[in-house]
């Protein structure tokens, strides 16, 4: 039987954790932590973002994940607690999810960028 988008969710709640907005802070501030905003530009430009976070659309996750890619953002590093992020929190369940398969092994799912705004985080234009 087919996967579902409902299927694949169900999949990446169960195995990326869910943090707070307050835990989302208080891990971002920590040398060797990575912050990765899954929107899209429209949205940046929208509501901008947090600062210091590395803005890769879910699209292109795999390249910009994958070392050995001609796309790997060098931000990316496996050594790194990773904490994704978008606008309603399914494409950073997704990601956080598939950067796991790709042998991340400290991937945090923050959920909205609203959890982060709602607990005091500050944000930037994008």
């Amino acid at each position: 039987m087919p996967l579902t988008v409902k299927d694949m969710l169900d999949a990446a709640h169960a195995a990326v954790p869910k943090i707070s907005g307050a835990e989302a802070i208080t891990l971002a501030a920590q040398p060797g932590t990575l912050v990765v905003d899954l929107r899209d530009s429209a949205e940046l430009a929208a509501t901008g973002k947090i600062p210091g976070a590395v803005n890769v659309s879910r699209g292109l996750i795999e390249f910009r994940a994958d070392a050995s890619h001609p796309m790997h953002n060098p931000a990316f590093s496996e050594a790194k607690t990773v904490i994704v992020h978008c606008a309603s929190g399914g494409r950073a369940a997704l990601a956080g999810k598939t950067l796991q398969d790709m042998g991340y092994s400290d991937v945090r799912n923050l959920g909205r960028l609203q959890d982060w705004t709602e607990a005091g985080g500050e944000v930037e234009k994008g």
